[in-house]
């Protein structure tokens, strides 16, 4: 894997720097360099544990003790970890960059650590709770947690984990914000994705086809690796920190990537 040159980062520097809306959509590659398992990579979660064992409503319906049980596994993984230089990258573009967004498929809550504000989780919050019967959210950062499977303090319901789940629906208003972030974006960052999960992956060509110069980050090819103008090979962690934003008009750095 060859490594991104000083021309290229310079390029995509100028390009993030310059942006008036740049969204960024990271995947569970960020979050892989943290030390939170994958679910298709080497080693990745599915290959121990089958989705529709774990992962969908009848599953829990089935056997909400077994699900949880492993949720507090994953919380209790993530507890541990520790945002690395990606994700304290994009949030101190959010700091600078007055139209940023940040779309992010992971459900382990470390943008948010990292200092990110505004975060669309597209995939939920593992950390939050909803009630299967009453609809009643909240969060509990607890890992472990006391009680397997937890219970809902208003009407005595099971809580579930607040994550969408195999067969379920986006949530309506952050699948909203995600569509207009992307259709307005001119630049929309890709970092740490195979980008192979629908509907979420769609929100690049939305982007493309709206105009937007595409930029992947990622370790090896992925879904979306054939329609990006600008492709940096390797981690997130390196990569993202070095692309530190500089003051330079979009479309004029465009012009170095594009023919």
């Amino acid at each position: 894997m060859a490594e991104p040159s000083q021309i290229e980062l310079d390029v995509v520097r100028r390009l993030i720097g310059g942006a008036h809306f740049l969204t960024v959509l990271t995947g569970a590659g960020v979050s892989a360099e943290s030390g939170i398992p994958t679910f298709r990579g080497p080693g990745g979660l599915w290959r121990t544990f089958r989705a529709e064992d774990l992962a969908t409503p009848e599953a829990f319906l089935r056997n909400a003790k077994l699900v949880w049980e492993w949720y507090d596994w994953r919380r209790g993984l993530i507890a541990k970890a520790e945002p690395n230089p990606g994700h304290r990258a994009i949030a101190a573009w959010e700091r600078i960059l007055p139209g940023f967004t940040l779309i992010t498929q992971n459900v382990d809550g470390l943008h948010d650590r990292a200092g990110s504000r505004n975060v669309l989780k597209v995939h939920g919050d593992i950390w939050e709770m909803r009630c299967f019967e009453c609809g009643v959210r909240k969060v509990d950062l607890r890992a472990p947690l006391p009680v397997l499977p937890p219970k809902c303090a208003r009407c005595g319901g099971l809580m579930r984990p607040g994550v969408v789940w195999f067969g379920e629906s986006l949530s309506e208003d952050v699948w909203m914000r995600a569509e207009q972030a992307a259709r307005a974006s001119d630049i929309f960052l890709v970092a740490g994705t195979s980008a192979q999960v629908y509907p979420a992956a769609g929100l690049v060509s939305l982007a493309k086809h709206a105009g937007a110069v595409i930029v992947e980050v990622n370790l090896e090819e992925s879904g979306v690796s054939s329609i990006a103008d600008a492709v940096l090979r390797g981690p997130a962690g390196e990569i993202l920190p070095q692309l530190a934003p500089t003051n330079k008009r979009p479309d004029e750095a465009a012009r170095s990537i594009r023919p």
